[in-house]
């Protein structure tokens, strides 16, 4: 959803709901992650004269478990709170430097919502992956190869 923010920039006290889904099409742009459900609930607003956007993310990862390559699915659940301005005059992670006046608030969000993401995508915690000698699944029980060389 690309909003656009000069009516916000421009006058304190202005605001924007933001209560939507992303499209599968979207989503389905995302390489190497499949997120599926993703909603987005929030409200961008011009207070004093600066422009943030307060949200909360809501999505499913559909993935494979890093260690016994199983998929499965996890929810999640984020919030964030970033703030817009037309320029900035040094490079600062603390700002989001809009493009014309607008932000897609999709991107935006996948960025975040990626972000959230573990380095190691894992079925559950105590998954015990897979025998490196035979390649059996060590969570369905013990393959009876001597791992200990």
């Amino acid at each position: 959803m690309v909003i656009d923010l000069k009516p916000i920039y421009d006058a304190e006290g202005q605001s924007y709901e933001l209560d939507y889904s992303i499209s599968e099409e979207r989503l389905g742009q995302i390489r190497g992650f499949v997120l599926e459900e993703f909603s987005v609930k929030g409200k961008v607003y011009n207070r004093a004269g600066i422009v943030h956007l307060n949200y909360s993310g809501a999505f499913t990862l559909k993935a494979e478990c890093d260690r016994c390559l199983r998929p499965f699915n996890r929810s999640y659940q984020f919030d964030c709170k970033h703030i817009l301005v037309r320029t900035v005059n040094t490079d600062n992670d603390e700002y989001i430097v809009t493009q014309g006046d607008s932000i897609d608030v999709d991107e935006l969000a996948v960025q975040d919502a990626l972000l959230q993401l573990p380095t190691k995508l894992l079925c559950r915690q105590d998954c015990k992956g897979l025998c490196y000698v035979c390649g059996a699944d060590l969570n369905l029980g013990e393959c009876g190869c001597d791992r200990q060389q």
